[in-house]
């Protein structure tokens, strides 16, 4: 993707009389794309109705927390938010549309911000996250922020949960001091082997 530490994944798909098959993940393919292996900490699951938007989430730096996201039931605009101070695509941002026809995921790494948008009623959103959560370590940032001008489906009424109603602006963040800043994360990807993830 156009933002640094995030990678869109199509998997190949097999198809016949039965229905279908994918590998919506293989380290080796992981490994060879982002130069390592993700591994898993936690395993989430979220089903959300038509027009559920939850995020802008993000953790803090270090630890931070790798996502790898996929719908497997119905479709969402999944949503990567460049969050972090001193990149240079800072504020921006990036949707793909995740559904179960085209089977495509989304990888983000620590320190990126992430959202999604439920397209269909029942649409059921599952990822693999690099730490567990650990809420004194969670933020959000108001998915409706103006400044951020996320481009959501028009004709959809906007289903916040009640902390992300409250959560900051992007500039409110920044100036509480939230949000991690990029060399922090740059640094937090190096691996021993110096194979960034």
């Amino acid at each position: 993707m156009r933002i640094e530490g995030a990678w869109a994944m199509q998997p190949p798909i097999l198809s016949d009389s039965r229905g279908t098959f994918h590998e919506w993940y293989r380290a080796e393919d992981f490994r060879a794309t982002l130069g390592h292996e993700l591994t898993f900490a936690q395993a989430n699951c979220s089903v959300s109705r038509r027009g559920v938007i939850r995020g802008v989430h993000f953790s803090d730096v270090p630890p931070g927390q790798a996502k790898y996201v996929k719908c497997v039931r119905g479709a969402v605009l999944d949503v990567v938010v460049d969050i972090r101070i001193g990149s240079p695509t800072y504020g921006e941002w990036e949707g793909v549309r995740l559904d179960d026809i085209n089977h495509q995921a989304v990888y983000l790494a620590s320190g990126l911000g992430h959202a999604f948008m439920a397209l269909t009623d029942e649409a059921t959103v599952v990822y693999v996250c690099s730490e567990r959560y650990a809420p004194e370590r969670e933020h959000a940032i108001h998915p409706l922020d103006p400044a951020l001008g996320i481009a959501w489906p028009q004709g959809l009424e906007h289903v916040l949960s009640a902390k992300d109603s409250r959560a900051p602006t992007l500039a409110q963040a920044r100036s509480s001091g939230l949000l991690p800043r990029y060399e922090d994360c740059i640094v937090q990807t190096i691996r021993p082997n110096g194979r960034v993830h």
